[in-house]
Order: structure tokens, then sequence, then C-alpha cells
């Protein structure tokens, strides 16, 4: 009896240390795929042809290639990117690996912002004549969807709400170069690319100072400075230093390639749309030189995480911070040059 005992007890030990080694099996499994496949979710998307694209939607759709629409089907490819690439879309991932992994949200993010600056240019300056004249009815859909908290999973998800703007988008894009729409227009003109540059300007300079701010530096406050007269809310210290948390260098990096990513192709794009106002203001030059700097932003990081390299950036390892902010801040030197050019009779 008691033989039966312990061999009925030894072979339920047995059961169970199958068990536990077959979950475990599982679990080393799935980590694994998950591993694999995070990695494959975290590369990046590849540049495109910004006039190749212009004209592939304009032959399926049977549409000639009016002012405007290399700059608008651009928007279109751009955002469907955002959604359609590898791991589509990770802002609002829940589950594994979509939720371990942060660089390629932060990369949507700096997307996500271009799209949002360029959209409402389209909405409010690109498509109106005057101050006074009325907005498209596609675009004042579809620049508010683009705004939609990019971070919502569900009731309603992010996706949905973007994929309604590009929808608008679209049919902007379809009316704009059908010669019995001639309400909608997108107009190349000097001062409409201006405001738009302004907005390009202040984004990448906020990005350069973030960057720089890898291996903190004390600043002086200068809020104030070449104005007497000027006066602020509440004071400030006149030293400060400033300094990005080391857990968010990699996220500031990858939301920098973001940017300049989207950027570089709306750069392309308003390069034929305002070819005429450029060419004029002999700004063609200028214009291309902002972009080399911005394609020099997305070469390969070869390195498995972002170094940071101390004493100020000249330490034993790499800033690749301080690089990223090199280019970008060129390529905004190059943005305020443009805006002068453009500024001229």
């Amino acid at each position: 009896m008691n033989e039966k005992l312990r061999g009925s007890k030894l072979e339920a030990f047995m059961e169970a240390g199958w068990m536990v080694r077959g979950l475990i099996g599982g679990l080393s499994v799935y980590l694994l795929g998950a591993l694999f496949v995070g990695m494959y979710w975290s590369s990046e998307p590849d540049a495109f042809s910004v006039t190749e694209n212009a004209s592939q939607h304009a032959n399926e759709n049977q549409r000639l290639l009016t002012t405007g629409y290399t700059t608008t089907a651009t928007v279109i490819r751009v955002a469907d990117t955002l959604l359609n690439k590898p791991g589509w879309y990770l802002t609002n991932d829940v589950t594994p690996p979509g939720i371990w992994l942060d660089n390629i949200p932060h990369w949507e993010f700096g997307v996500l912002v271009q799209l949002r600056d360029l959209t409402r240019a389209m909405r409010k300056d690109f498509s109106r004549s005057q101050s006074q004249s009325t907005e498209d009815p596609d675009l004042a859909v579809a620049e508010p969807q683009l705004h939609f908290d990019n971070g919502s999973w569900a009731l309603p998800a992010t996706e949905n709400e973007y994929e309604r703007g590009i929808v608008k988008l679209n049919d902007f894009l379809l009316r704009l170069s059908h010669p019995d729409e001639p309400d909608a227009q997108f107009y190349a003109r000097a001062d409409n690319l201006r405001q738009w540059l302004k907005d390009v300007e202040t984004r990448l300079g906020s990005l350069s100072q973030r960057l720089s701010a890898s291996v903190g530096q004390k600043r002086l406050n200068v809020d104030l400075a070449g104005e007497s007269e000027a006066s602020q809310s509440t004071e400030n210290a006149s030293e400060f230093e400033v300094k990005t948390p080391w857990t968010e260098i990699d996220d500031v990096f990858y939301e920098a390639r973001g940017t300049t990513w989207a950027l570089m192709h709306f750069l392309k794009a308003i390069e034929v749309d305002f070819a005429d106002v450029l060419r004029k203001k002999n700004a063609l030059v200028s214009l291309r030189q902002i972009v080399r700097e911005l394609e020099a932003t997305q070469e390969t990081v070869w390195s498995p995480m972002i170094l940071n390299g101390g004493n100020g950036g000249f330490g034993l390892l790499a800033n690749h911070s301080l690089v990223m902010a090199s280019y970008i801040a060129r390529a905004n030197a190059g943005i305020i040059d443009l805006r002068d050019l453009l500024s001229q009779g």
C-alpha cells in the first residue's frame, strides 16, 4: 500500500515537473520570438521619392499634377507610413512586444508633430487666398483629426482617428486636381511658405537645444535680451543649468530622427510646388542645402544604444545627441536664411 502511495506521488511530481518545464519552455520561445519581432518593429522606414509618389498617386486616380499635388500627396504618404510601417502604430500599444519599445514611439511623435504643423499650415494658409477667405471643408476636418490624442488605445483608437484625417486629405487632393472643383486650391506664395517655415524654425531650435543638453550646460538667462522695456510674468534666475536626464536621451534623439525624416520629405515636396517662387527668390540652392543637412540625420546608427559621451562631448565615447544637434542646428540656420530670402522683393 505504501509503495503504491509512493508511486502515485512520484508520478504526480513528475507530471508537475513536466508541466513546469513546458511552461518555462513555452515562455522562453515566446520571449525569444517577441525579441526578434521587437527588433524588426524597431526598424525605421526608408525614405521615398516625393515626385514618384505624387506621379503614382496621380496616375492611379487619373489626375493632373497641379500646384500643391506633390505636397499633399507627400503628407498623405507620411501619415500612412506612420500607421502602416513595420509594427504599425506603436505609441498606444498595451501588449508585448510593442509596450516594451520606446524608441519608435518617440520617432512616431516627431513625425506626428511635423504632420500637425504642415496640415495646420495647409488649412489656414496654403488653401486660402487671403485672411478673410473661408477654409477648405476637407482640411477643416483633417487637421483636427491629426491632433487627436496620440496615445489612445481604444474608444476611440488613435489609428482610427488618424485614418479619418487621411481620408479627408485624400478627398482634398482629389478635389485639388479636378477641373470642376475650383474651391479646392493650394496657393504657392512666398508669404504662405514663410509662415510655415517659421513653425519649422521654432521646432528645430527647440530640438537642437534639447539634444545639446544631453551633456548638461550652464546658460545665462537671455529671455529678455535685446529690448530694455521687455517684461515677463515671473522672475527667472540669471544663470541656470540645462541637462536632459540620461533616461530621456534616446527619447529625444529618436524624436529628432522622426522630425527630420518627415521634414526632409516635406521640404522636397515644397521644392516641387514652390519651384517658381524659390527660383524667383534665388532660393532653390538654399533649400537643397537644408535638405542635405536633414538627410545626414538619417544615417545608420551602428551603435546598439545611443551613447552620451561625457566631459562636454569630448570624452572617450561618442555623443550621438550632439552630432544630431549639429545637423539640426545647421538646417535651422538654413531655414532662417531661407525665410529672409523669401521676404525680399
